[in-house]
């Protein structure tokens, strides 16, 4: 770029990327489909690239103090480049959501009004470690007629240069503008708050990492901001539960992948169960190698084995073989302990009470509520969204998983012949 400061770098991303995204809003279904399909096929024909580069970044990952479960969402293998693919490949065969008509309507004076839905115009995301966070932004975007500006973190740089290159090369071999997909090269702080403050060009921006991160942007914004800040997620088995399932359950959503923001970090339990349901759970999650820290009567139940819990474990986001299991009287204090401590991301109840099972799903103001069900879900693709721009416990505009339809809003289209105000 030249001997070009930070600053005009990245407002020359911008104005190139208002620019693209004016000519992404006009293009059919079918040409972005086409787009994302040679996207899909750049990446598989830059695997060893790709492969390499990231070896970069893993070789690196202790000099940036990762721990083995961000190295694990660092890492790319083969298979996770194939599935890479395949994901973009699945955004394709999804409906396009702009153009779609939410409602319409005529006027007593014969105005007919419709509310569209459209692209956002350019997003902006800030994101940390894992690089298929790049090919998830960069076709969502795309799909929903949006164009992007990426910005990774430092320990996946190689890795997300490899991949916004593949996607670029994709979209140009398509026929569309190389700017509708745009990653910053570089990684100093200072981007960051450029970015952040870049509304003249930013529509929207999307940070996905930890708290410092995010904390920074919400900062620096002059643009609206879809953010979650943490992911403390709980499971409450409740009286009425099987525990067979009670304890699939709670091992899937702590163990199945421990570092991401939908596992559980706290696990609530029924008095009533307590005593037979602990030990068997507990043994599950030993077995897998997870740190139990319990409050007074989960602690005389399973022994001296189990660390005491203090107040900061309940509203610590371990991302990580760390739980916290907590014996509560009833549904009520369930409810009331993740009212107070959760972070209303996704919040689990295991029961065969209906009753119980309804109370919790209304009175629980989460983003994602589920009966019998892991939180492991709450999750764009296992909702049927394909990839997932994020997840957001927001309320105003999108809230939980971010698929195609919360990377639109919406205009009105109003027609008449003649009408004018008296």
């Amino acid at each position: 770029m030249g001997t070009e400061s930070l600053a005009e770098q990245i407002e020359g991303m911008g104005r190139r990327a208002r620019a693209a995204a004016r000519a992404l809003a006009l293009c059919s279904a079918d040409a972005k489909n086409a787009a994302l399909q040679a996207m899909a096929d750049a990446l598989e024909a830059s695997t060893d690239g790709i492969l390499a580069e990231n070896a970069k970044d893993v070789s690196a990952a202790a000099v940036h103090g990762l721990n083995a479960a961000a190295i694990d969402r660092l890492r790319l293998t083969p298979e996770r480049i194939t599935a890479m693919a395949k994901g973009v490949r699945e955004v394709a065969d999804l409906p396009d959501p702009t153009g779609g008509v939410i409602r319409e309507w005529t006027r007593p004076n014969g105005m007919k009004i419709s509310k569209i839905r459209v692209p956002i115009g350019v997003v902006g995301i800030i994101y940390e470690s894992r690089p298929n966070v790049t090919a998830d932004a960069a076709v969502l975007c795309l799909k929903s007629g949006n164009a992007c500006i990426l910005r990774g973190g430092k320990e996946s740089i190689h890795s997300n240069v490899a991949i916004a290159q593949a996607l670029s090369e994709g979209a140009k071999n398509a026929g569309l503008s190389v700017d509708v997909i745009q990653l910053v090269p570089f990684t100093d702080r200072e981007g960051v708050r450029l970015l952040a403050q870049m509304d003249r060009y930013l529509d929207m921006i999307v940070p996905r990492g930890g708290h410092a991160l995010i904390e920074a942007v919400v900062e620096h914004a002059r643009m609206p901001v879809i953010k979650h800040y943490h992911g403390v997620c709980h499971v409450y088995v409740d009286r009425g539960a099987d525990l067979a399932m009670a304890e699939r359950i709670a091992v899937n959503a702590k163990c199945q992948r421990p570092g991401v923001c939908n596992t559980m970090e706290t696990l609530l339990v029924h008095r009533d169960v307590a005593e037979t349901f602990l030990p068997a759970v507990a043994a599950a999650l030993w077995e897998r190698g997870v740190e139990l820290r319990g409050d007074v009567r989960t602690r005389e139940v399973l022994g001296a084995k189990v660390a005491e819990a203090v107040e900061a474990d309940w509203t610590a986001e371990y991302l990580d073989l760390i739980l916290s299991i907590r014996v509560v009287d009833s549904l009520e204090e369930a409810i009331d302990h993740i009212e107070h401590y959760g972070s209303h991301h996704s919040d689990a109840i295991v029961t065969g009470d209906e009753a119980s099972a309804r109370r919790f799903l209304a009175a629980v103001d989460s983003a994602a509520v589920f009966w019998n069900v892991s939180t492991r879900f709450s999750d764009g693709g296992e909702f049927g969204f394909g990839a997932e721009i994020g997840i957001s416990t927001d309320k105003l505009h999108a809230r939980g998983p971010m698929g195609l339809e919360e990377l639109t809003t919406y205009k009105y289209l109003v027609t008449g012949d003649g009408q004018v105000r008296g």
